[in-house]
């Protein structure tokens, strides 16, 4: 077989032959030995930074640390300055792998890799891909992602494309006309999987139900799912999963890290402790037990080029009771800390709850494809939703009165119906925003 995918890596000048090797050291590890293992990393990579980028050591304002827990906290606004004042000794930006995050945070920022650390974040995703036979040098991907509109850009990321092995629907426009396109796409190509933005694949799994079609009756050939970005509602995975005739796995991560957690064959949400340590902490940045929530925060083991040492991503999350370093597992994700709905009565609500209750009232009946739910003001609301008819009175109030119910009463909203609901440039449906 002639590994195409393997081969562009190591044209860019990224080591992936070492890094599969070094990934696969990392896994012989065994559970007793891994707190070792772990010490020694994060030892490692914060030495390593305190020595050789300025823009760590000024953060830490000291030249070495005892305690971990003393370490600051790293968040996106620190890291919006010129990427080449962010850059350790020995690196420039010729030499290191450079990339935008996406700004759903609303905080972007450019970062940068090592390419030791970009070919060990590659041997990560290869990995954990392999766990449902998806070999990325001869499996062949449909991919459900936004893709750059100027020229060059949209060039570079087809040639991309044709050497991963992959065929790009784009999804600023996913209107039923065009959904019978990627349809008929399906029909007369051999799919092995499916990756892409949740929320663009759960509008084709609906295109599909209102059609009554199993994906597979049209491509045998598909095996799996791979969602990623946006929230997985388990009643959006069980309609995937009916009409796609595949399992659908749960991805979570980060382009500036790597796959943080991964659903195993288990049905688990399995972090990935090989090139990260993830943290839950609380609103004082100490750590909280596991079982309880607080903000995810991140440390790139690898990535010396850059540091992202207790780098705080933006999300609320629970660990399981269960984890362990070697095997840490992600109970839920709760959404994004900006996107906190602040209440009249001061409560603060993650905003993600009313899209949950109002996604389990206006999609029952099958006419509403896809909402969000905007905050104007402490008591105001704005629903825009894609449907073939308007919502009726008898919906609207079933809404309300599970907000009142589930949140608190006396909020006001507003509905507009609309023929396409906007995304951001990359593609992504931002679920719930605050514009307060």
């Amino acid at each position: 077989m002639f590994n195409l995918f393997h081969l562009s890596l190591k044209l860019s000048g990224f080591p992936i032959a070492k890094a599969q090797a070094d990934f696969e050291k990392i896994l012989q590890i065994s559970e007793a030995d891994y707190p070792d293992y772990l010490e020694t990393k994060k030892r490692e990579i914060v030495e390593f930074h305190l020595k050789n980028n300025a823009f760590y050591q000024n953060l830490v304002g000291k030249e070495s640390f005892e305690k971990w827990n003393d370490l600051p906290v790293l968040t996106k606004k620190d890291l919006q300055k010129s990427l080449k004042d962010r850059l350790s000794k020995g690196y420039s930006e010729k030499t290191v792998f450079i990339n935008k995050t996406s700004g759903s945070s609303g905080d972007p920022f450019v970062f940068a890799k090592d390419k030791e650390a970009h070919a060990i974040t590659w041997a990560s995703i290869i990995y954990r891909f392999g766990w449902y036979g998806v070999d990325f040098n001869s499996s062949y991907q449909a991919r459900f992602y936004g893709i750059p509109l100027d020229f060059i850009g949209y060039r570079k990321e087809r040639l991309k494309d044709f050497l991963s092995k992959r065929y790009r629907f784009p999804i600023f426009d996913l209107s039923d006309k065009v959904l019978e396109g990627v349809l008929e796409h399906f029909k007369t190509k051999k799919f092995d999987y499916i990756n892409g933005y949740t929320s663009s694949i759960v509008l084709f799994g609906k295109y599909l139900q209102a059609r009554n079609i199993v994906l597979t009756d049209v491509c045998p050939t598909l095996k799996v799912c791979m969602v990623t970005s946006e929230m997985l509602f388990e009643e959006d995975k069980i309609l995937l999963e009916k009409h796609l005739g595949i399992p659908v796995v749960n991805e979570y991560g980060a382009s500036e890290l790597d796959l943080i957690a991964f659903q195993n064959i288990n049905d688990e949400w399995q972090v990935n402790s090989e090139t990260l340590f993830v943290e839950i902490l609380d609103e004082n940045n100490h750590p909280v037990p596991y079982g309880k929530e607080g903000k995810v925060v991140i440390t790139s083991l690898y990535n010396k080029a850059h540091p992202f040492i207790r780098y705080e991503i933006g999300d609320v999350g629970i660990l399981d009771e269960k984890s362990t370093l070697k095997k840490p597992i992600l109970k839920k994700l709760i959404g994004r800390t900006s996107d906190v709905a602040l209440l009249p009565s001061g409560k603060k609500s993650p905003g993600l709850t009313f899209y949950y209750v109002t996604k389990s009232i206006i999609e029952d009946d099958g006419n509403v494809k896809e909402f969000i739910v905007r905050q104007t003001k402490l008591d105001s609301f704005e629903i825009d939703y894609v449907s073939s008819v308007e919502l009726t009175s008898e919906q609207i109030q079933e809404i309300e009165k599970a907000i009142a119910k589930y949140l608190e009463p006396g909020l006001h909203f507003t509905y507009n119906r609309k023929e396409v609901l906007e995304r951001t440039k990359r593609g992504k449906l931002k679920q719930f925003q605050s514009m307060l």
